[in-house]
């Protein structure tokens, strides 16, 4: 067996050994932080991710993207950049859409100018759509009204084992409490790739942060929701290990927003 070919298998057995299959139909999610300084590399990537990577993604047919700024979160400055695939083998072939691509090289290479780097790190995730919510959900938005704003939250637990198990909770009843209250979802997704496995990440979407601190008052009160979590086995002490979240707010030339 092949090295990389062993590594693959070892690493999705390590993952997903608690875990039902995931349909063919579930969408993958790339994430995509640049950490910056303030000014220049601010200005540098918002110009390139409005002017050449946002193009070029959708000259590759590459949608819904998304590109943020935080209102709170850690390691601010930053941008995240999030674009959804329906399979593996269509971010594959974006990939080979984009060396193609000589706008877009001849951009790609003047933003990352060696002598005067335009980020001081990026960061990358893959996420796998949950089975209840197999693709991302755009909010409506007609473009007379305000941006919308967005909470991203990252779910980490001991083990795969207690990962599944929060994800199966979303599943069965997390989820529909959520969009009762109104509170929107855009995404969920289990981390294939990324730092601090076993994770998953979703991400909601408000009209404003009135509204979000509003609906999750709405959210602990809510007696299905402590049923829920004051079942055997459900409690964040059991399943969870770390959680953090950031604010966002899409930038002008979001397409989600």
């Amino acid at each position: 067996m092949k090295r990389r070919t062993f590594v693959t298998a070892s690493a999705a057995a390590g993952l997903y050994a608690e875990a039902p299959a995931d349909p063919p139909s579930s969408s993958f999610f790339h994430l995509v932080y640049f950490y910056l300084r303030s000014g220049p590399q601010v200005d540098r990537t918002t110009q390139y991710l409005s002017g050449v990577f946002l193009p070029a993604a959708q000259r590759a047919g590459v949608a819904p993207v998304g590109f943020f700024s935080p209102v709170v979160g850690e390691r601010s400055p930053f941008i995240l950049s999030l674009a959804s695939f329906p399979s593996l083998a269509a971010m594959d072939a974006t990939h080979h859409k984009f060396a193609e691509d000589k706008e877009f090289q001849k951009g790609f290479d003047a933003y990352n100018n060696m002598q005067d780097p335009p980020y001081v790190r990026m960061e990358s995730s893959l996420l796998r759509a949950f089975n209840g919510m197999p693709s991302l959900e755009v909010p409506p938005n007609d473009g007379k009204r305000p941006a919308h704003i967005f909470e991203m939250r990252t779910y980490e637990s001991v083990n795969d084992k207690a990962s599944a198990r929060k994800v199966k909770m979303f599943e069965d009843g997390e989820m529909g409490i959520f969009r009762r209250l109104g509170m929107t979802p855009v995404f969920f997704g289990r981390t294939m790739v990324g730092r601090n496995l076993p994770s998953l990440t979703y991400m909601l979407t408000f009209d404003d942060l009135a509204s979000r601190d509003k609906l999750w008052r709405n959210f602990g009160a809510d007696p299905e929701w402590q049923k829920l979590r004051g079942q055997p086995g459900l409690s964040d002490a059991e399943i969870v290990s770390n959680i953090s979240n950031a604010i966002l707010r899409p930038l002008p030339f979001s397409p989600i927003r």
